[in-house]
C-alpha cells in the first residue's frame, strides 16, 4: 500500500518519501496552526493590504520550521511512538529514516526556515531562531508537567511576534495581546488533541492537559477560548481597527463556541475534527484583521 506521503505527492522519489512523512508534509495542519498567527502579526502591523512578499516568504519560512519542530518531536517520542498504534508507522520507528538522518534534516530545515525569514526580515528570522530552544524543549514537556499545551501555546505564538516584527520594527502591545491570545487558542484547541490520545498518554507515562482536566475540559476550554476572543478584541482596538474587524470576527467567535458545546471528548475521531477545524479559525481572524486595516 502507498504511503500517505506518496498519494500526496505521487512523483517524489521514493526515497524522499520517509522525510516529507517525517515534517508531516502529508497533514498540513499543523503548518495552517503556526503559519496563520504570523500573518495574524504581519496583518496587524500593516498599514493597509500586508506585503504579499512577506506572506509568501513567512508561509514558506513557517512551513519549514513547522517540519524542523515536527522532527524534533519524532527524534524525542521515537521510543514513545512504538508503543502507540497512531505512531508506530512513522518513519523513525518504522526504520525508514536513521536518527543520523533525521538530526541532519532537522538543521536543514531550521537553517533554510531562517534564511528564507531573513529575506522577509532579519529581525524577524533572529526572533524565530531564538525561539528554537522552546520548540526543541516542547516535546520533553509531557514528561514534565501537565500543561505541554501552554508551551506549544508559547512556540506558534512566536511567530505572531515574528510577523508584527517583520513590518513595524520593534514589538509592541498590540502584538503582545495576540500573543497571549494565541497562547490561549493553542490550550483549548490542543487540549482537544490531546483527548483522542488519552488513553495512550496513560499507557506510555507522559501528561497533558486533557488528562489533567477530564470531565472538566468542556469548561477549561470555553475559558480558554473566552481568553483568546478578548484578546484578539483587545488587540484590534488598541491597534485602531475599523469596525469591520469586529463584525468579521463574529464568525470566529461563534465557531469557536460551536467547538466548546458539540466536542465529545470520548470520541477520537470527533476530537480529531475539531482539532483540524481550528484552521477555519485561523482564517476567519485573518481575513477580519485585513478588512479592519484596509477600511
Amino acid at each position: 500500500m502507498p504511503s500517505i506521503a506518496a498519494s500526496v505527492v505521487p512523483h517524489t522519489p521514493k526515497a524522499v518519501l520517509p522525510y516529507l512523512q517525517l515534517a508531516r508534509m502529508h497533514a498540513p495542519i499543523g503548518s495552517w496552526l503556526y503559519l496563520l498567527p504570523g500573518l495574524w502579526g504581519i496583518a496587524l502591523a500593516s498599514a493597509g493590504l500586508p506585503d504579499w512578499r512577506q506572506v509568501l516568504l513567512f508561509t514558506v519560512g513557517g512551513v519549514l520550521v513547522r517540519g524542523f519542530g515536527c522532527v524534533v518531536n519524532d527524534l524525542a517520542d521515537r521510543k514513545f511512538d512504538a508503543r502507540v498504534a497512531r505512531t508506530v508507522a512513522r518513519p523513525l520507528v518504522a526504520g525508514t529514516v536513521t536518527v543520523t538522518g533525521a538530526l541532519v534534516f532537522a538543521v536543514v530545515q531550521a537553517v533554510a526556515g531562517l534564511l528564507v525569514l531573513a529575506v522577509a526580515s532579519v529581525p524577524a528570522a533572529v526572533f524565530v531562531a531564538a525561539s528554537y530552544p522552546l520548540v526543541v524543549a516542547y516535546p520533553f514537556m509531557k514528561r514534565i508537567t501537565y500543561w505541554p499545551q501552554a508551551w506549544l501555546g508559547m512556540v506558534f505564538g512566536c511567530y505572531i511576534l515574528a510577523g508584527w516584527l517583520a513590518v513595524a520594527g520593534r514589538i509592541e502591545t498590540p502584538a503582545l495581546l495576540l500573543f497571549v491570545a494565541g497562547v490561549f487558542w493553542t490550550l483549548g484547541y490542543d487540549t482537544i488533541y490531546a483527548h483522542q490520545d488519552k488513553a495512550d498518554d496513560v499507557q506510555v507515562g507522559v501528561k497533558s492537559l486533557a488528562l489533567r482536566l477530564g470531565r472538566a475540559t468542556r469548561p477549561w476550554v470555553a475559558g480558554f477560548y473566552g481568553a483568546t476572543v478578548v484578546g484578539i478584541v483587545a488587540a484590534g482596538a488598541v491597534a485602531d481597527l475599523h469596525w469591520t474587524f469586529y463584525a468579521l470576527f463574529l464568525p470566529g467567535v461563534a465557531h469557536l463556541a460551536w467547538q466548546v458545546v458539540t466536542v465529545d471528548i470520548d470520541n477520537p475521531a470527533d476530537c480529531r475534527d475539531k482539532f483540524m477545524a481550528n484552521r477555519f479559525f485561523g482564517w476567519l481572524v485573518l481575513v477580519a484583521i485585513v478588512a479592519g486595516r484596509v477600511l
